[in-house]
């Protein structure tokens, strides 16, 4: 029986994905739950498994963006009979199926390739990578660039047998529809075909056949990430198919990679000499990834009308009951106790309280929230990401810490899957960590509000008449004030100032 596979459902905002990688070739056999692809959205790169063993059929090619529940490949059952060998011909088949030892020569016709729509939202592309070179001969459908957008890369395949005559170098930016190369179409062998030695033998065929990719390649979503961090494709040893670096071998070389070396000798303007020494500068394009989180910023300061409040808290009372505890918390529980879980508590007490801070605006209407989902920014050499605790007033303070530890890992690690990043209802960021003493934290759409925490640092303040020393921390809270008051935002930010002060409250609920 043959099954279809379609483009799984990957998170309630995502309607397309871009086909990355194909691993398995077409007419492959594959096993039940072996990768056969790497399909990207927006937010992130996943891994398709194939359903059943069987023999592989692909209906759609790398690069395509298709939308989800799109038939991308079948797979056959009863595919032993694919991996047959290929019969050695005779000397008169050769001589028939070898049509011709003709010359290659030229048409006359240019066969124009010009940007093609990748995405409804997309503009515009950037020229990654050529992989063939200027009056290279190119074959149809061969990739000879891989080209990047804001969401994704993908692979640029010839539309003609023909010489290649390149328009847009590398690291250009072209629209949709903008000219890429030409193609000078030929009819005829390659030029390679005709002054080769002596075909190869027909038994060694089959192994040349079998390798996919030259070994050290990278897949296009490892390459983002040996790109963004500067490490030589050489350096890495490749686990894929015929040596093809995947995008788990990127991730391992990232996080192995010495900080001194993680990034390339930058490329210095010619140095200028003056008086005071030499002056140099370079320029670099931005990532895919740091654009969509730029325009994202944007938008949000465009879209919304955000302000910011503040507060200070007296951290002396949490920090005395951390060092109290936190030994026997590690102990009992398996993880250390932050603040994170604290502030996360308090958080969610606050919410209740004030649920228009949990709100969402949807069009014309107002989405409250009776559940705390509690998105936890966090830093990763590839940017900032978000993924989100579930129903965190719900979980108790070690519940809390383990799953912020699992997910800041994942997020490290570049293995965070699309549903732990989508539905938060509030966001925490913790500038504090890089020594931040007061921001003014951005507001992660669609949410209407994030609290900002800030470093603690020791601080003369008024108590009970006398002047003392105190650990102080400055909280800040942005928020949307289209659904969110001045008296809502700053009450708010009290009752969270409140529960930190006096952490008993949080256990007690009052």
């Amino acid at each position: 029986m043959t099954q279809q596979v379609k483009v799984p459902t990957v998170g309630e905002s995502i309607t397309e994905v871009t086909i990355a990688n194909w691993l398995k070739k077409d007419g492959d056999v594959v096993k039940m739950d072996e990768v056969i692809a790497e399909l990207e959205s927006d937010k992130a790169t996943f891994e398709l498994t194939a359903p059943q063993a069987g023999t592989l059929k692909i209906t759609k090619s790398k690069g395509e963006v298709v939308p989800i529940g799109t038939v991308i490949c079948e797979i056959a059952d009863g595919g032993a009979t694919a991996t047959a060998p290929t019969p050695t011909p005779t000397t008169k088949e050769t001589k028939t199926e070898t049509p011709s030892n003709q010359p290659m020569k030229a048409t006359g016709a240019i066969k124009e390739m010009k940007v093609p729509a990748v995405g409804e939202s997309i503009t515009e592309v950037t020229i990654s990578t050529w992989l063939k070179k200027e009056g290279d001969y190119v074959k149809l459908d061969e990739v000879i660039a891989e080209v990047e957008s804001d969401k994704a890369t993908f692979e640029l395949p010839a539309e003609a047998n023909g010489i290649l005559r390149i328009v847009a170098k590398e690291k250009t930016t072209l629209p949709i529809g903008g000219l890429i190369c030409k193609i000078e179409v030929t009819e005829g062998d390659a030029p390679a075909a005709t002054t080769s030695a002596a075909p190869a033998p027909a038994a060694q065929a089959p192994a040349a056949s079998s390798v996919s990719y030259a070994a050290g390649t990278p897949s296009p979503a490892a390459a983002k990430i040996l790109d963004e961090k500067g490490i030589p494709a050489g350096q890495v040893a490749g686990s894929g198919v015929g040596g093809r670096i995947t995008k788990d071998d990127a991730v391992k070389a990232q996080a192995a990679a010495p900080a001194k070396e993680s990034k390339p000798a930058p490329a210095m303007a010619p140095p200028v000499i003056t008086s005071g020494g030499t002056r140099g500068e370079r320029r670099e394009k931005m990532t895919s990834l740091r654009k969509t989180i730029a325009k994202r910023l944007v938008a949000v300061k465009n879209e919304t009308a955000m302000l910011t409040t503040f507060n200070e808290v007296d951290m002396k009372p949490v920090m005395e009951l951390r060092s109290r505890y936190k030994d026997q918390f590690k102990e009992k529980f398996g993880v250390g106790l932050g603040f994170m879980s604290f502030f996360t508590k308090a958080v969610c007490v606050a919410l209740k309280d004030f649920p228009a801070v949990n709100a969402s605006i949807d069009k014309d209407e107002i989405v409250y929230h009776d559940y705390c989902d509690v998105s936890v920014a966090v830093s990763t050499p590839r940017g900032l990401v978000v993924p989100v605790i579930r129903n965190a007033e719900s979980l108790s303070m070690n519940q809390v810490e383990a799953e912020i530890v699992r997910l800041a890992t994942r997020a490290r690690d570049g293995k965070l899957s699309i549903e732990e990043m989508t539905g938060g209802t509030f966001t925490i960021t913790n500038g504090g960590v890089f020594g931040s003493m007061l921001s003014t934290p951005i507001i992660n759409a669609p949410q209407s509000a994030i609290l900002g925490m800030h470093n603690i640092v020791e601080r003369a303040v008024v108590k009970n008449g006398e002047i003392v020393i105190r650990p102080i921390m400055y909280v800040a809270l942005s928020y949307d004030h289209r659904i969110i008051d001045g008296r809502e935002s700053v009450s708010f930010l009290v009752r969270v100032k409140e529960l930190l002060e006096d952490p008993g409250r949080l256990i007690l609920g009052v």
